[in-house]
């Protein structure tokens, strides 16, 4: 049996929690399996029952959990709060209180969307790419920190440790696909990243099959744009995988398509990457297949079960390829589907597959 928690957190999330916990029941009922599902506040809407972001029993029982699904996180509404009472600092704490130092995010264009994006088909077709972002330590989590009247300090720092276990990972993945790592650093200027590409380095050793290239952040951000398919598995520091993840992500033709995995040596965190999107909360227009998709990672990364991630992945595929759309991905003159409308293509697909 597996125990998923799920936390809707705020604005749509719990609109696209709520499609992808009917996606598990469906698959639940088809493979025959034992998934128990208990839902807690985060974020925003726990801060208004609670008074705080997150809540001890909150964070214990994503302790004891075999996965985390979230929804999203904050809005207006909390954006004047002290810094360290924001929904932003709470996912900080999260992560690092459940040791998820790898985020994973693909970005994989589908063949029915290749023209919902702003680049040109030709530049799109096949781009498919695994951003390994480091996610507990970096500039987001260095001390000192602080600002005063006259200045503002963030401290930029990494362990050895830190940089060779998601090293270690990325080559690993890397291993899976198509043995190509691209590690991105500032190392022309910031001696943390010197550090970075050295251990690096040292780590590939152990994977001489893998081709190890260097870039740097700046090229990085261009390379993406301009030839994403030259990429396979990318590894970088939090701050840069921060910023090329939604670069990556906005490519592909809508961050309401992207799902992604954040993953420790124990527990696992998985959320789709777009906002709470508090403009269409509850009005039964968001995007779902983020959400749907980050389900199909936990089935790869945390229960193991391939053929379960391929079987959702196809029936998004087969719901895309249908002419079905919500409004962040349709062309002008489609007709726009509802969450509940695609949500239902998609478990209608997983139970005749």
């Amino acid at each position: 049996m597996f125990k998923i928690v799920t936390i809707p957190g705020d604005g749509i999330g719990s609109e696209v929690v709520a499609s992808a916990v009917q996606v598990i029941k469906a698959l639940e009922e088809k493979h025959g399996l034992e998934i128990e599902i208990e839902e807690h506040l985060f974020g925003g809407a726990s801060y208004d029952v609670h008074g705080e972001m997150l809540t001890e029993e909150t964070l214990e029982a994503c302790k004891n959990c075999d996965a985390v699904l979230l929804g999203a996180v904050g809005g207006p509404k909390w954006e004047n709060l002290p810094h360290e009472k924001k929904p932003e600092a709470a996912l900080l704490r999260i992560r690092k209180e459940l040791g998820l130092f790898a985020n994973f995010r693909p970005a994989k264009v589908y063949d029915a969307l290749v023209n919902a994006s702003s680049l040109k088909s030709e530049i799109l077709s096949g781009t498919d790419f695994m951003v390994i972002r480091e996610l507990t330590g970096g500039i987001y989590f260095g001390q000192p920190r602080g600002y005063d009247e006259e200045k503002g300090w963030n401290t930029m720092v990494y362990e050895k440790y830190e940089v060779e276990r998601i090293a270690r990972l990325a080559f690993e993945t890397a291993m899976k696909r198509e043995k190509r790592l691209v590690s991105i650093d500032k190392a022309n200027v910031l001696e943390c990243s010197q550090f970075w590409r050295n251990i690096v380095h040292e780590v590939h050793k152990d994977f001489p099959e893998v081709e190890l290239s260097d870039m740097y952040v700046d090229n990085a951000a261009m390379q993406v744009v301009r030839d994403p398919k030259q990429f396979d598995v990318i590894v970088t520091k939090n701050l840069f995988g921060d910023i090329l993840s939604d670069i990556s992500g906005m490519i592909t033709g809508s961050l309401g398509m992207l799902p992604s995995a954040s993953i420790g040596s124990k527990h696992a965190l998985y959320e789709p990457i777009h906002g709470s999107a508090p403009d269409i909360a509850g009005r039964n227009k968001a995007n779902p297949i983020a959400t749907i998709a980050s389900v199909a990672m936990m089935f790869e990364h945390s229960f193991s079960m391939q053929h379960i991630a391929d079987d959702i992945y196809t029936a998004i595929e087969k719901t895309l390829e249908s002419g079905l759309r919500t409004a962040d991905i349709a062309n002008p003159g489609d007709s726009v589907a509802s969450t509940e409308e695609i949500t239902d293509a998609i478990t209608a697909s997983l139970e005749v597959s």
